[in-house]
């Protein structure tokens, strides 16, 4: 049977795909542009919208290829919560390698909104809501807040936050392999066929007696929890570096009692072996290929700001140290080459407002060599700065818009200069991108 929807919106926007028989093409995110004789005319009118390459935007707005085809009975249709396809003035690169670009929309806590975004370089467009039209028959969709995605093999991790899951799909088609339940789950890296998932362990709530947090061990093949350490309280993103696992723990249920540490894990015995006090509240952080950790702390919100440390081993000593605080607010970071891009959305209690500033940092001297990597002054279009992305051969910068964190954000495109080259829609609260290789 061929699952349908029926939805009774005003606006409806659709995208129409018929059956005889046959599974849907495998890949997601290549529609049909050559006429079909197998094709309805009401499909064939459907694909003229992506011929249209003069085009620079257009959205699937159909509403009467939809009621037509309600009076034809000798074809099955599926309605599907669509994916919507936009142009990108990028163009059409069919030997783009990335070939492209993943991204989740957190979508607001409580909301179920998590949706997955996919940018395509290969046929020049961006499409919203892949998740739900390649798995139509997944309940709750993606869930509740998206909080990372990472690419490991042929499949995608998609880590669900308040759903308490990792879902597991096929990187090429987005097609559902399973979901991998871990409670209160934050973020995902991998090492020699396991995957590392920091977690807070408890309920989703502030509360001053909250658990300590784990990091779980998932074997990649089974896609099953094989074993587990504790580590600090409130665990946020975590690191590989040599034979370790470094996880910074935030303690942020704890609140005014912040954890200040990074838990140092052996991989081999999968076996905590130490804490490194750095600051309080911390969030982010990534090596360098200078063997380097950095590091962020989100502050106490009030007296105590956002500030970014470095990490590295002694000379003599097989242990990382703070070697630097660099007095830098720092809300999300991402390194390309010798260049640290940051951004920081930091929130003044006094003046019940944010306070946003970029930059680079030169990561072999750690001194700042630009105070704002957006040069054509459009960064003012950016309200809430959420997510960042450095294309690895092209060097575009990418950098999301949260907006007011419950209305579709943006994801805009800089080049190597600075100056934006596009922007499109997204999905409520685009946070998290990975690229996608051939």
């Amino acid at each position: 049977m061929v699952h349908q929807r029926h939805l009774l919106v005003e606006r409806f926007e659709i995208q129409i795909r018929t059956y005889q028989g046959c599974r849907r093409g495998k890949q997601p995110v290549k529609p049909r542009l050559r006429r079909d004789p197998e094709l309805s005319d009401a499909e064939t009118k459907l694909q003229s919208v992506f011929n249209d390459r003069d085009m620079k935007r257009h959205t699937l707005y159909i509403i009467g290829i939809l009621i037509g085809c309600a009076f034809s009975s000798c074809r099955k249709i599926e309605i599907v919560v669509p994916s919507e396809y936009e142009l990108v003035s990028d163009g059409i690169h069919p030997e783009a390698n990335p070939q492209g670009m993943y991204l989740v929309n957190e979508g607001n806590m409580g909301s179920n909104k998590c949706t997955l975004d996919y940018l395509d370089y290969v046929n020049g467009y961006y499409i919203r809501n892949l998740y739900s039209e390649r798995n139509p028959n997944v309940v709750k969709e993606l869930g509740d807040v998206g909080n990372d995605i990472q690419i490991y093999g042929s499949k995608l991790y998609v880590v669900v936050n308040c759903s308490h899951k990792v879902e597991v799909l096929d990187a090429r088609t987005c097609e559902r392999i399973t979901q991998i339940d871990i409670p209160n789950c934050r973020y995902i890296r991998f090492y020699r066929g396991n995957a590392y998932v920091t977690s807070y362990v408890g309920p989703v709530q502030i509360d001053p007696n909250a658990p300590q947090g784990a990091v779980y061990r998932v074997d990649t093949t089974s896609l099953k929890i094989d074993a587990k350490v504790i580590v600090g309280y409130q665990p946020d993103e975590l690191e590989i570096l040599g034979e370790y696992i470094y996880v910074v723990n935030s303690g942020g249920y704890r609140a005014p009692e912040y954890d200040n540490t990074v838990s140092v894990i052996e991989l081999n015995r999968f076996k905590q072996v130490q804490k490194i006090p750095v600051g309080i509240n911390l969030h982010r952080i990534r090596a360098d290929k200078y063997g380097k950790l950095w590091v962020t702390s989100r502050g106490d919100y009030d007296t105590v700001h956002s500030n970014l440390y470095v990490l590295e081993k002694r000379k003599g000593y097989n242990e990382m140290v703070v070697t630097d605080t660099l007095n830098i607010p720092c809300s999300n970071l991402c390194i390309s080459g010798d260049s640290l891009f940051y951004y920081s959305t930091e929130w003044n209690v006094n003046t019940q407002s944010n306070s946003i500033s970029y930059g680079i940092i030169d990561v072999r001297t750690k001194e700042v060599i630009s105070t704002n990597f957006i040069t054509d002054g459009s960064e003012k279009d950016i309200r809430i700065p959420y997510g960042i992305m450095v294309h690895p051969y092209t060097k575009d910068i990418f950098v999301t818009d949260a907006k007011n964190y419950v209305s579709s954000g943006t994801l805009y495109c800089y080049d190597k200069n600075g100056i934006r080259k596009w922007g499109v829609r997204t999905g409520d609260i685009p946070a998290h991108m990975v690229f996608l290789y051939k």
